[in-house]
């Protein structure tokens, strides 16, 4: 049986440079940073840990003060995410009508942890006898898919991936699965974190992996790839993509940004938070082969990159492993060093930036990489300022987690 091809018609987002996809592609590919110290409602001054919010984001404009109540952060920035993707794809905001052949696949690593630590906190600091009845349903972690749903009339499946740092780019590969074996015709795909609750933050301090403050230059903080690198910057965000069967989107006269080829997604099956390069090795097989695309068709790769000493050097030497000498004349970028890590909205949103780089010709840069630790060379760096590659033909975007889990999208120009 003949595969259908799938394509991405719409594109949104909500980011730490607002909520328009080209404004925020511009910004990374001048190089601008959105970290900054963080800051939280319950702690009375800022802490000496950098991080990024999205604090330009009206959230009763876009989505009206009652039904925004209903939604932990997390929900809010899906939801918002989705209206610009599905209004980006040329369909109808306001149409609730039941739509079968259309579907939602969701990512998010932490689930509204703001609605738990709200009500911890009122049981436990406040002592209070109860909390918010809307406790659970704003802190599920399938909340954001159910809303999204419910906005549109979505009534094809609805599913929800926690796979942390890769649960967005899982939830886009298995909808891409979906269309492509006939299931649903349209998947509204993404995913979205809002991972500063006070408690969150200093559990993942006590990680040891994120950067240290810089007093003098917090946007300096993400430096992937660099020797100097000391850890990631945890980002607030969500995103969305809308994926179409083909000849849909070509009947309706939709526009097309990119097609989506192909899908990689395997376990390292080795350590909860130690990357380990033979399963990311096999993530990239696996999206190549899926995609049908030689090792000479890629031009770009928007890595994981998370400027953790042991995450970078093993994912570039998976690159390497697979694309052999072939890897030099890749180019390479981290864009966490701009919007941080969204966790679950990292996959979707490097997405987006390597679906717009496809259809530019230009690929925005590792920002802050001054000196290339040698056990991440062996591929372009695209360091410092953005670069044109107009004959820009398939890119992949690397999604690596903890618990192993590992997700490479492929996308090639329509």
């Amino acid at each position: 049986m003949k595969r259908r091809r799938v394509v991405v018609t719409g594109i949104g987002l909500v980011s730490p440079f607002g909520g328009d996809a080209l404004d925020f592609f511009g910004r990374l590919l001048a190089a601008e940073s959105a970290v900054r110290f963080f800051e939280s409602p319950d702690v009375p001054r800022p802490l000496a840990i950098p991080a990024v919010r999205c604090d330009g984001f009206d959230v009763d404009g876009v989505l009206g003060r009652a039904l925004a109540g209903t939604m932990d952060r997390f929900s809010q920035l899906g939801a918002g995410a989705a209206l610009a993707a599905w209004r980006d794809a040329g369909f109808a905001t306001d149409d609730r009508s039941e739509k079968t052949d259309c579907g939602v696949a969701w990512g998010t690593a932490l689930g509204g942890t703001l609605a738990y630590e709200r009500g911890y906190r009122e049981l436990w600091l406040n002592h209070r006898p109860r909390i918010s009845p809307l406790s659970v349903v704003l802190g599920m972690n399938n909340a954001a898919a159910a809303h999204i749903a419910i906005l549109f009339g979505l009534a094809n499946a609805c599913l929800s991936y926690t796979v942390a740092c890769a649960s967005s780019a899982v939830a886009i590969g298995e909808a891409f699965r979906r269309i492509r074996a006939g299931e649903a015709t349209v998947m509204l795909a993404g995913g979205s974190d809002a991972p500063h609750a006070y408690g969150v933050v200093r559990a993942w301090e006590a990680l040891r992996v994120l950067a240290p403050g810089d007093a003098d230059n917090a946007p300096r903080a993400c430096r992937p790839f660099d020797s100097g690198r000391s850890g990631l910057v945890l980002g607030e965000g969500g995103g969305a993509i809308v994926l179409e069967e083909r000849d849909h989107a070509l009947a309706r006269g939709a526009t097309i940004h990119a097609e989506l080829a192909g899908y990689g997604s395997t376990c390292d099956h080795t350590h909860l938070v130690r990357p380990e390069m033979r399963g990311q090795l096999r993530a990239i097989a696996q999206a190549m082969q899926d995609a049908g695309l030689a090792r000479d068709e890629v031009d770009y790769i928007n890595a994981h990159g998370t400027a953790t000493r042991e995450g970078d050097p093993t994912e570039i030497a998976a690159i390497r492993e697979y694309f052999g000498g072939r890897a030099r004349h890749i180019a390479v970028s981290g864009t966490k060093s701009m919007h941080g890590h969204l966790l679950g909205a990292a996959g979707v949103v490097e997405a987006i930036v390597t679906v717009l780089a496809l259809r530019r010709g230009v690929v925005p840069p590792t920002a802050w990489l001054e000196n290339v630790d040698p056990d991440c060379s062996g591929v372009r760096h695209v360091a410092g300022s953005a670069e044109r590659v107009p004959a820009l033909r398939a890119a992949l975007s690397n999604s690596f987690a903890f618990g192993g889990s590992n997700a490479v999208l492929a996308f090639r120009t329509h």
